[in-house]
């Protein structure tokens, strides 16, 4: 299907001499109607598409003066944000026509582009280098429509254009519906998440019914209602150490011992960047208040408040202020541990007690204070821990399952929208 092309390229011609209008969106904002016609602004272009759900609306009369100056997007045009958030493109494929604000560049194609192509175009390397260029030097981001006429786009037939179409939205689709799959995994941990840290599990490894349905299986407490056979306590009693780090941090370097500040702890995970390392010789000078283990759970107190993940691997870390290490004593497993802490009960009343006028964030002294609850059986935790690790391993599967489609039409799309490598006309179908 593929052919590498070593010689000619495809040329690049201006976007004014390959559409009939580039323009832009309304320069006012009607005022907002509970019920009307919609309006779109840069929110709510999602990932190919307009949500209309989040769109404004407008009166009837505001709608009219839009579509009067060519404000509104109809069938067919590629949308291009040009204020603030600058690159999102959208190819608008509905029937109905909506307004759009001024950040929204609406532009019609001729019959030498094809509007697909040109939505995966103006997301490539090619565009966006063009898109910085003329954003360079300005305080605020934005494209100007004289600008965006004179963006270069690739020129390749219309027969080349389809096909290179099909083959970048056939990705498309695959990228939009993994990450629906994993949009609904999160949803239904989240579900299984509330059931397992409020009902638990009986010795079948089975939900137990709620409260409501057998009441005799629960006991009140300043929770609410839990198993019997569940304990509460505070966060302190479950815990064999509290580890924090004060004072300034040892100066950065470019390589050496990985240091992770609050900006890493994610919710639920340790993200890699910002990277930032302090030297070897700083380490032991710096972690004397106790070096964490793989297993321990990293806590932002502040800055931002409730971040949390559990450290996974045996090669030395350095830790930053804001971030407490939780070291769990024999009454809870780790992993416990992280879970309920992710969950609603527990974050419901930490966001309670936070404190700040500014940056939100707890005092040490109020965290080791929160009340939690666990079951008394570390075996029952377990199969909670088990149930939790499978579904985490599902997100994580087709998160990496999007990760890759996403790298493949990365590298792809600059290929085949360079000409360096060609689309072949595809076999025609014959039926049997």
């Amino acid at each position: 299907m593929f052919e590498k092309n070593n010689s000619n390229q495809f040329p690049l011609t201006p976007l004014h001499e390959l559409t009939l209008r580039i323009t832009d969106g309304s320069h006012f904002s009607p005022t907002p109607q509970e019920h009307g016609y919609l309006i779109a602004n840069v929110k709510d272009m999602k990932s190919g598409f307009i949500d209309f759900n989040s769109c404004t609306r407008m009166s009837e009369a505001s709608y009219r003066e839009l579509k009067s100056t060519g404000c509104t997007i109809r069938n067919g045009n590629v949308l291009l944000s040009k204020d603030g958030t600058v690159g999102r493109v959208v190819v608008y494929q509905q029937n109905d026509e909506i307004g759009a604000l001024s950040s929204i560049c609406i532009i019609e194609a001729s019959d030498k582009l094809l509007p697909a192509f040109l939505g995966h175009a103006l997301q490539s390397d090619i565009c966006i280098k063009q898109f910085e260029n003329f954003m360079s030097g300005s305080a605020i981001r934005r494209l100007v429509l004289r600008d965006i006429r004179a963006i270069e786009v690739p020129n390749p037939s219309i027969e080349e254009q389809i096909a290179i179409a099909q083959v970048l939205d056939t990705l498309d689709t695959a990228i939009r519906e993994t990450e629906s799959i994993i949009d609904k995994l999160k949803v239904i941990k989240q579900g299984l998440l509330q059931d397992l840290l409020t009902r638990g599990v009986n010795a079948n490894g089975e939900l137990r019914p709620p409260q409501s349905e057998a009441p005799q299986l629960y006991k009140d407490s300043p929770l609410g209602w839990i198993p019997k056979e569940w304990d509460i306590g505070t966060t302190e009693s479950y815990l064999n150490r509290i580890i924090d780090y004060r004072g300034k941090t040892p100066e950065k370097t470019e390589s050496g011992i990985p240091l992770i500040t609050a900006r890493n702890v994610r919710f639920g995970y340790i993200d890699t960047e910002p990277c930032e390392f302090i030297a070897h010789e700083d380490f032991d000078r710096w972690m004397t208040r106790g070096i964490p283990q793989k297993g321990d759970i990293l806590f932002t107190t502040e800055a931002p408040l409730g971040n949390l993940a559990q450290i996974e691997t045996d090669n030395r870390l350095a830790f930053a202020q804001r971030v407490i290490i939780l070291q769990a004593g024999p009454r809870i497993i780790n992993t416990f541990l992280k879970y309920f802490m992710l969950g609603q009960m527990f974050r419901s009343r930490l966001f309670a007690l936070g404190s700040g006028s500014t940056v939100e964030g707890i005092q040490q002294s109020t965290f080791r204070r929160l009340l939690i609850t666990i079951p008394e059986s570390l075996f029952e935790q377990e199969i909670i821990i088990q149930k939790l690790t499978e579904m985490d391993s599902k997100i994580n599967s087709e998160s990496k399952y999007a990760a890759k489609l996403k790298q493949t039409k990365s590298g792809l799309m600059n290929d085949l929208l360079t000409g360096h490598v060609r689309v072949t006309p595809l076999l025609e179908t014959t039926t049997p």
